[in-house]
């Protein structure tokens, strides 16, 4: 076993978990107040960042460790809850790559976050192209209709 400490908490307009339209949410990322501003110095000059949050209101009782169909739509496979990104994994991790607005003391705001108000923030990452898959990204085509008005 091991601790963290989030880093930061996520402000923005989203108080309900909802699966779609996250793509016009804008979000405000405010670092915890224990850390220095330093933390941040030249963020700004990056375009992205990985976004690293705990899912923080799934009840330990709903966590997944098999399979199930996503979104439990018999229409998609039965797949491994590692085969997925729903909110209900074993060690409630989300992860989203988000675009960097703007970067004001300790407060970053963000466009994209899948993450409601008041979620706790484990690590911030920026993106960078050498860390992208370099071959063509290949995914079965149920995701593309899981997909499809996520970031609308």
């Amino acid at each position: 076993m091991f601790s963290i400490k989030p880093i930061g908490t996520v402000t923005n307009n989203r108080s309900e978990v909802e699966d779609d339209f996250w793509g016009e949410v804008t979000s405000v990322i405010e670092i915890s107040q224990d850390l220095d501003e330093s933390s941040l110095e030249e963020i700004d000059a990056f375009s992205h960042l990985e976004i690293i949050y705990l899912f923080h209101l799934v009840d330990d009782e709903k966590i997944q460790y098999g399979s199930r169909h996503p979104r439990n739509n018999k229409e998609w496979p039965k797949v491994g809850i590692f085969v997925q990104r729903g909110k209900n994994r074993p060690n409630k991790i989300g992860a989203t790559i988000v675009s960097l607005i703007k970067k004001e003391g300790k407060k970053l705001y963000v466009k994209g976050l899948d993450a409601i108000d008041g979620t706790p923030i484990l690590d911030i990452k920026p993106v960078m192209k050498e860390f992208l898959p370099r071959e063509e990204i290949k995914q079965p085509s149920w995701v593309a209709e899981l997909m499809e008005d996520y970031w609308k």
